[in-house]
């Protein structure tokens, strides 16, 4: 492995290992899906990594020259599932958890961030100047995803050393800074504001967001999709908080001796979960007691789901509920049907999308998604085509596409829906990432 710049692909990842996976899953989905999941699973390890001489990992999106904490959770947790195989993995993926943390020490309310101070940016023209931040919009699940990484790379490898330094004091950040977000309104000291007409791009009142009441859950300013929440508490992303400060409260006694942030963690998590049963929580006509999507705590409630995650669709990935659990089962069905406005039927695909790309596009993540909390290989199996008869010949999954036209796509290369896809694929071949939790 090079220190400096990037990762060995061969030695991380033994060509070996990619044929046999690739093998096995052309005998059950084809050869179409075959060769995807062989290009995917070398892409990402050859293509996003950073190797920095410290031992962290920089892991860009894709197409886009920037890290998204969300986004590298999901890009390396597949990867979790070859370590038996490909053992060298284990230190990129800590790598890439040291990253993480770190970044979130830095600045707890990005998102993304650049390779160093590179002044780089989404946007010159937001209200923050710091040069290591490719983005600043504050996304509950951006902090999540960090912790599920480690607890999962844990549970995988057996092992308490990797997560590097940075991780006890991120991790009492990431409690503290949800606490103070219950109280966004009184407390907070957090505004976005973007010069742009676009509503999803900014936030309302001078960056504060829209208006909240104290509920118990903590708020958020934007959603998995990067796109303004338009009520405060996305209640996928509470769940998920919920779940990941289960995590948070095992570290602190297993691994950092810290008894005072494991009570801190068990007691935020109980209060979320029971401000999301209070005001999360709502009696559809069709579809009896379901999850909104978000909420104000003021009255006012979104019915729908995205495609990005944390999203109800995907919460038994998470370990946020189980995949029977009655409440779940009813939202599945309110999510995957035209209730939910970003649900799109078409004559290539019928799915969910979300209104970050264009109207009727859906997303191979949430088709993936909707496969994975399936339990049915069958539906496994159909999906894996589906996506792969939808790449518009590129042999990439894209972020979006036309539910009537899969000539018309958006995302050359997103890291993300390869990953998700090749975790869709794997498992079929009794490899699932929720196994480690």
């Amino acid at each position: 492995m090079d220190a400096t710049t990037r990762v060995d692909v061969d030695e991380l990842l033994p060509a070996a290992l990619v044929d046999d996976l690739a093998e096995q899953v052309t005998q059950r989905a084809g050869e179409r899906v075959g060769r995807i999941v062989a290009r995917a699973l070398r892409e990402t390890v050859e293509r996003t990594p950073t190797v920095r001489p410290d031992g962290s990992v920089f892991v860009v999106t894709g197409d886009i020259p920037a890290m998204w904490l969300r986004d590298s959770t999901a890009q390396w947790q597949t990867y979790l599932l070859l370590l038996d195989r490909a053992p060298a993995l284990t230190d990129v993926i800590a790598g890439v958890l040291r990253t993480q943390f770190a970044s979130i020490r830095h600045d707890a309310y990005a998102n993304a961030f650049n390779d160093g101070p590179t002044g780089r940016c989404h946007e010159p023209g937001d209200n923050s100047d710091d040069p290591w931040l490719w983005e600043r919009k504050y996304e509950v699940d951006s902090l999540a995803f960090p912790v599920l990484l480690a607890h999962r790379l844990r549970r995988a490898a057996g092992r308490d050393d990797l997560l590097g330094p940075d991780a006890h004091p991120a991790m009492r950040r990431i409690v503290d800074l949800w606490r103070l977000e219950q109280d966004h309104e009184g407390r907070s000291p957090y505004r976005f504001v973007r010069p742009t007409d676009e509503r999803s791009e900014t936030l309302d009142r001078d960056g504060l967001g829209t208006p909240v009441a104290v509920t118990g859950m903590t708020w958020s300013g934007f959603r998995p999709s990067d796109d303004a929440c338009e009520y405060g508490y996305n209640v996928p992303a509470n769940l998920f908080a919920a779940r990941a400060l289960d995590h948070v409260a095992t570290f602190a006694r297993e691994v950092f001796d810290d008894a005072g942030l494991a009570a801190d963690a068990e007691a935020l998590a109980a209060e979320l979960r029971a401000a999301v049963e209070a005001h999360g929580v709502v009696e559809h006509p069709g579809h009896g007691r379901v999850w909104a999507y978000e909420v104000d705590g003021l009255g006012s409630t979104l019915l729908a789901d995205d495609a990005n995650m944390p999203s109800l669709l995907s919460l038994p990935l998470l370990g946020a509920c189980r995949a029977d659990d009655p409440l779940y089962v009813a939202t599945r069905g309110l999510v995957l049907s035209d209730t939910n406005p970003w649900f799109h039927r078409g004559t290539a695909a019928t799915g969910i999308g979300s209104p970050h790309t264009p109207d009727r596009y859906v997303w191979p993540i949430a088709l993936c998604v909707q496969a994975l909390t399936s339990g049915d290989e069958e539906e496994a199996v159909r999906v894996l085509r589906l996506v792969a008869d939808c790449d518009d010949d590129t042999g990439h999954v894209h972020e979006g596409f036309h539910v009537d036209d899969p000539s018309r796509w958006t995302r050359e290369w997103f890291s993300w829906a390869d990953s998700t896809f090749c975790e869709l694929a794997l498992s079929l071949l009794g490899k699932r990432v929720t196994d480690l939790d």
